[in-house]
C-alpha cells in the first residue's frame, strides 16, 4: 500500500533534512498528522518566517535578527581578537563554553573540492576587509579537524600572514571522560602534542 500523496510528499521533504531517514520522516509525519490544526498552522508559519526574520550580520557574517548581531554590538567584547568559525552553530558552541570574549567571523562553510566550495564561496573577502578596518591583534582558527577544515585553516594562515597578525589554532586532544583505548591515533597524537 502506498501513502496518499500529501503524506508521501511530506515524508520526502523530511528525508532531505540531515540525519533523517525514511522511518524517522514517517514518524514525524504521523506525529504531525495527529496534532490539532492550530499547531500545524503555527508550525507552518514558523517555517515560512524562518528566512524572513533572519539577516546576516554585516560585520561577522553570522545569522542575526538585526544589522549587527548581539556579539558584534557588545562594546564589552574584546575588539582585537577574531575567532574564525565555519558556521553560526560552531560560533554558538564556543559561546556556550563562556571562555571566549572576543569577536567572530563566520566563513559560511569550509573549502571542499568535492562539493566545489572555493574561497569565493566563503566570506574570506569580508574577513580581509576587517583586517584593514579593525585593529586585530589575534586570529583564532576554530575549524573542525577534518580534511576540509585543515585545508581551510592552512589556506587562511597563508592569506593572513602578510597582515602580521598573530594566528593561533584550537588545541585538540582527548575529550573529558573518554577511554584512551577507544581514541583514534590522530586524537592521541594531538593530545600528546598539545599537552599541558
Amino acid at each position: 500500500m502506498n501513502y496518499p500523496n500529501s503524506i508521501q510528499n511530506l515524508i520526502d521533504y523530511f528525508t532531505k533534512l540531515p540525519s533523517v531517514g525514511p522511518k524517522t520522516a514517517e514518524r514525524y509525519v504521523f506525529y504531525l498528522l495527529n496534532q490539532p490544526n492550530k499547531e500545524l498552522e503555527l508550525f507552518a508559519k514558523a517555517i515560512q518566517d524562518l528566512k524572513r526574520g533572519i539577516k546576516i550580520c554585516q560585520r561577522c557574517c553570522s545569522v542575526s535578527s538585526t544589522k549587527f548581531c548581539d556579539i558584534c554590538s557588545d562594546p564589552k567584547r574584546n575588539q582585537n581578537i577574531i575567532c574564525i568559525v565555519a558556521n553560526t552553530r560552531d560560533m554558538l558552541a564556543i559561546e556556550n563554553t563562556r571562555q571566549y570574549n572576543g569577536l567572530y567571523h563566520v566563513l559560511g562553510g569550509v573549502l571542499n573540492s568535492l562539493e566545489d566550495i572555493k574561497p569565493d564561496n566563503l566570506t574570506i573577502k569580508q574577513l580581509l576587509l576587517r583586517f584593514k578596518e579593525e585593529k586585530i591583534k589575534e586570529i583564532i582558527l576554530a575549524l573542525s579537524p577534518t580534511i576540509e577544515g585543515e585545508t581551510t585553516a592552512m589556506y587562511l594562515e597563508k592569506i593572513i600572514s602578510p597582515y602580521k597578525i598573530k594566528t593561533t589554532r584550537l588545541a585538540r586532544g582527548l575529550p573529558s571522560g573518554s577511554d584512551l583505548e577507544y581514541a583514534d591515533d590522530l586524537t592521541i597524537s594531538n593530545a600528546l602534542r598539545y599537552r599541558r
